[in-house]
């Protein structure tokens, strides 16, 4: 069942949505070469702290940590850890919080010093991918409206979305129907109404889309070893078009 949501209830999402991105911002200005990915996991555990909010990731089915960090050919949910960051390198940065009830969400792809033009360009991508997806939140489209775009735009840029993994629903719950996958056709899904909140997180691939799981059954990298980026924000469906709540 797809929830939709008061205008009141969509204010403390905003609130959530906020402080979600904030942390998020204030962890990717402290990317360089040379941190450990356990020291953002701990930067982030502190400004949860300070800020008065709870981590809507750890212990979430057994997740382990407040962030997750995915480097280089990681797709999502890599575990903060030992590894040091290099030059080059970047980083998909992706946390959510919990603030009176309600979840904030919100992800972003960053580069570790100076990166190559093609990740430059990948980055450049996926998040311009994003920002058509957010344009076709809106009453009336339907929910694969916002599928298609990323995917059109993705594919025709060289790239693949991946298709394992999907945005959704949020609000009481970090996963709420509807899913919202990176793939689809125009006019087809649930029509979209007043009040819906949808995160909203292309996942793109330099290769191919397939993608597969590490030991920890937690990481998922692509099955190729080609670079991925990811970036996600948190959409509220309203009559004046999308409402992003994790802009600060």
């Amino acid at each position: 069942m797809i929830i939709c949501k008061s205008q009141a209830e969509i204010e403390k999402m905003r609130r959530s949505g906020r402080i979600a991105r904030q942390i998020l911002v204030e962890t990717g200005e402290r990317v360089r070469p040379g941190i450990t990915t356990w020291e953002l996991e701990e930067f982030v555990a502190r400004r949860m702290n300070q800020l008065g909010v709870k981590p809507a990731f750890k212990g979430y089915r057994g997740y382990p940590c407040c962030l997750c960090a995915s480097v280089n050919e990681q797709v999502i949910h890599g575990i903060p850890g030992e590894r040091r960051l290099k030059e080059g390198d970047i980083v998909g940065l992706d946390l959510g919080v919990i603030l009176d009830g309600y979840y904030g969400d919100s992800a972003l792809t960053v580069p570790v010093g100076e990166i190559s033009p093609a990740l430059q360009r990948l980055l450049r991508v996926t998040q311009e991918a994003l920002d058509l997806a957010i344009a076709q939140a809106r009453v009336g489209n339907r929910l694969e409206d916002i599928s298609s775009a990323i995917q059109q735009y993705v594919e025709e840029n060289g790239y693949s979305v991946v298709r394992e993994f999907v945005g959704h629903g949020i609000g009481r719950s970090l996963h709420e129907e509807p899913s919202v996958p990176n793939y689809g056709r125009p006019g087809h899904g649930p029509k979209l109404k007043e009040g819906m909140v949808l995160a909203i997180e292309p996942m793109v691939n330099m290769g191919g889309a397939e993608v597969r799981l590490l030991d920890d059954q937690w990481t998922a990298v692509t099955a190729d070893g080609g670079y991925s980026a990811h970036f996600e924000h948190m959409v509220a469906i309203t009559r004046n078009g999308p409402d992003i709540l994790t802009r600060l």
